[in-house]
């Protein structure tokens, strides 16, 4: 594993899909937080101790959406990146400074996007 490895928090409240996100994330070598929710995401993202360079996380998340989840994100952590993951990506409206991938995604889309919005080549 190379020494300058990304972390993302991946947020999914489907457990099938957030494991097979997490398997492709981890084979593609990044580091991987999970969350079943935005309790638990939040959690996390206030952990100051915690390191994170990406968050991507469901739209359609129960009690709080992704939405509102990558808002109460970006009080905690203003220059967090944000990544959505939805099946309706063409239909989503997201800040400028948010990006969105539409599922379903193959490993080459998912990498791709992941490296793109963190910054990576």
């Amino acid at each position: 594993m190379s020494t300058t490895t990304s972390t993302i928090l991946v947020v999914e409240d489907d457990t099938i899909v957030r494991m097979l996100i997490v398997d492709v994330l981890e084979e593609l070598d990044f580091k991987v937080l999970e969350a079943d929710g935005s309790e638990q995401a939040l959690a996390i993202i206030k952990d100051a101790n915690q390191h994170i360079d990406l968050m991507m996380t469901d739209v359609g998340l129960p009690i709080m959406d992704g939405r509102q989840l990558a808002t109460e994100a970006r009080n905690i952590r203003p220059s967090l990146p944000i990544l959505f993951a939805s099946g309706y990506a063409e239909t989503i409206e997201v800040p400028a400074d948010m990006h969105v991938i539409g599922k379903p995604f193959s490993i080459d889309q998912l990498r791709d996007k992941v490296k793109a919005v963190i910054g990576q080549s």
